[in-house]
């Protein structure tokens, strides 16, 4: 298993989208699942999909909302805050 900040999200990102392995997933360290890492906006746990759970702006639980404890930028648990020192991991195989 790998274990990845997200700090690695673009490389991960392409790794992810350039193969047929399952979609690495993200983790909050708190333990709440943040969706998969996944360029298909058709799947429903994907944060590439603009209405699901994990990709929506709206959703509590995406690091796509910029008002979220996920997702904003000055939130300690999100990756859009350079300063984060507790952002999401990534998990994959």
């Amino acid at each position: 298993m790998i274990k990845l900040s997200i700090a690695s999200l673009g490389v991960i990102f392409f790794l992810a989208s350039a193969s047929n392995a399952e979609e690495p997933k993200i983790y909050s360290p708190d333990g709440t699942y943040l969706g998969k890492l996944s360029n298909n906006k058709y799947d429903p746990e994907s944060v590439s999909n603009p209405y699901g759970k994990y990709g929506s702006k709206y959703s509590p639980n995406s690091i796509n909302n910029p008002y979220g404890v996920y997702g904003s930028k000055y939130s300690n648990k999100s990756p859009n805050n350079p300063y984060a020192t507790n952002p999401p991991l990534i998990y994959g195989d």
